[in-house]
C-alpha cells in the first residue's frame, strides 16, 4: 500500500536569523498520508477510476452469480428439488448488497468515522452473543451466525468493516500526536480483542483477514517497520501456539503439508480441490459439466468456488479471474493515492487490503498454497452477510474515488 511521509526530509538547515536548525523529530518525519500527489484528481482521472472500480466490482459479482449457479445446481435440486434455490437466494442477497452499494457511494465516507466507535462496540457485543449458547447458531461445529434458520448473519464479516473505520479514524486523529504506541496501540489492541472473539467462534481465517487489514493500515500510516516486524512475529506464535494447543487445526496444517497422505479425511477437501483444478486444462471442461459439484467437493459453492472456476473454465478462466482481483488491488491503491485527505486514504487502503486480501487467502488454499481456512472468495462465493459487507466496502471505495 502506498506510503507517503510529509514534512522535511531530514537533515540541518538554516533558518532566516542564521541559526542553524535541527533535523525535525522522527515523528514529524513519519506523519504519513495527509495528502498524496496530485492533491487533487482531474475530473477525467476521479471518473476513470471510478468506473474501473465499478466494472471490477460488477464484472466479478456477474461471475459470482453464473458460478454459483453452475456450482450449486446439484446440490439445490438434491436438498429442495429445484436447481435454482441456491442461485434465487445469492439474487436476494446481490440485490440487498446493491442498495447498500448505493447508500455507501453516495453518503460521504467522512459520515461513517463518527460512527466508528459504536460500530466496534456493536461488533464486540455481536460477537459475544454468538458464543452463547441458544443465541449462536452453530454449522458443522463452527458457531458464527446469529439470527434464524431462513436469515442469518455473520458479525465476523462487519467486524472487518467495523476494523477499517476505527482504525482510520484513530490513526488519522494520533497521527501527529505521542509516541507510536499512543498513535498506534488502540488499533492493535481492538485487533486482539477481535481475534480472540473470532477465534472462539472457531474462524481462523477471518482473524487472518483482520490482521491482514490492521497490517496494511498500521503500514500506509508510518508505524515504524520495526514495530510491524514485532506485530507479524508475535502473530505468528500465536498462530503456532493455536495450531498446537487444537488438534483439528494442527491436522489441517499437517494436511497442508501433505494432502495426500490423508485424502480420505484432513487431506480430502485439498486433494479434491486440486483433482478439479487439475482436470480443466487450459480451457475447462464447459459450465455446469463440473464434476466436483456432484458431491465430491465439499464447499464447492462457498469457499471452493475456485476450483469449480478451474475447473469449468479451465486456467484460462482462473487467470481471467486472478488478474480481475489484481486489477482491483492497483484501482484501490490508486484511489488511495488521490485520496482528498488521510482519512480518506487509509479508508481505501483499508478496504483494499481486505478485498483483495481475502482473495489472495481463498485462492491460495484452493490451490494448495496456504492451509484450508474457510473464507469465501469476495463478490464470487455463495453468501449473505459476506456478499453485502464486502459490496457496502467496495461502495466506500468508490465514494473515496468519487470525493478525490
Amino acid at each position: 500500500m502506498t506510503r507517503v511521509a510529509t514534512g522535511s526530509t531530514g537533515g540541518t538547515g538554516v533558518g532566516r536569523s542564521g541559526v542553524a536548525l535541527s533535523p525535525p523529530p522522527r515523528r514529524a518525519r513519519t506523519a504519513a498520508l495527509t495528502r498524496t500527489a496530485p492533491a487533487h484528481a482531474t475530473p477525467t482521472a476521479r471518473r476513470s477510476g471510478l468506473v474501473l472500480l465499478l466494472a471490477l466490482v460488477g464484472v466479478l459479482n456477474l461471475v459470482g452469480l453464473v458460478m454459483v449457479l453452475s456450482s450449486s445446481s446439484v446440490d439445490s435440486i438434491r436438498q429442495y428439488g429445484s436447481p435454482w434455490h441456491f442461485f434465487v437466494r445469492e439474487v436476494l442477497w446481490l440485490a440487498a448488497g446493491g442498495a447498500v452499494f448505493a447508500v455507501a457511494l453516495t453518503v460521504d465516507y467522512h459520515r461513517w468515522r463518527r460512527l466508528a466507535p459504536a460500530a466496534m462496540v456493536g461488533t464486540v457485543v455481536a460477537l459475544l452473543a454468538v458464543l452463547v449458547p441458544g443465541v449462536g447458531v452453530k454449522v458443522s461445529g463452527a458457531s458464527r451466525w446469529l439470527g434464524t434458520s431462513s436469515l442469518q448473519i455473520q458479525p465476523s464479516e462487519f467486524a472487518k468493516l467495523a476494523l477499517i473505520f476505527f482504525a482510520a479514524d484513530v490513526l488519522e486523529r494520533r497521527s501527529d500526536r505521542g509516541r507510536w504506541r499512543y498513535r498506534y496501540g488502540p488499533v492493535v489492541l481492538m485487533l486482539v480483542v477481535l481475534v480472540i472473539l473470532v477465534m472462539k467462534q472457531p474462524d481462523m481465517g477471518t482473524s487472518m483477514v483482520l490482521a491482514f487489514i490492521a497490517v496494511v493500515m498500521l503500514f500506509t500510516a508510518g508505524s515504524p517497520l520495526r514495530a510491524l516486524a514485532g506485530l507479524l512475529g508475535v502473530a505468528t506464535l500465536a498462530g503456532v501456539a493455536l495450531a498446537v494447543m487444537a488438534p483439528y487445526r494442527m491436522a489441517r496444517i499437517l494436511s497442508f503439508l501433505h494432502p495426500a497422505r490423508d485424502a480420505s479425511n484432513s487431506g480430502y477437501q485439498a486433494v479434491q480441490a486440486a483433482t478439479a483444478m487439475g482436470s480443466g486444462g487450459l480451457l475447462g471442461a464447459g459450465l455446469g459439466s463440473s464434476i466436483a459439484s456432484w458431491g465430491y467437493l465439499p464447499n464447492q459453492q462457498t469457499d471452493f468456488i475456485f476450483a469449480v472456476i478451474g475447473e469449468e473454465t479451465g486456467l484460462v478462466g482462473s487467470l481471467i479471474v486472478v488478474g480481475l482481483f489484481v486489477g482491483l488491488a492497483l484501482v484501490g491503491v490508486r484511489i488511495a493515492c488521490r485520496a482528498p485527505d488521510r482519512f480518506g486514504v487509509l479508508v481505501a487502503g483499508g478496504v483494499t487490503a481486505w478485498l483483495v486480501g481475502q482473495a489472495l487467502i481463498n485462492i491460495g488454499a484452493v490451490v494448495g498454497l496456504l492451509p484450508v481456512t474457510g473464507v469465501p472468495l469476495p463478490f464470487v462465493s455463495y453468501g449473505g452477510s459476506s456478499l453485502v459487507f464486502s459490496l457496502f466496502a467496495a461502495g466506500a471505495l468508490a465514494n473515496v474515488a468519487r470525493s478525490a
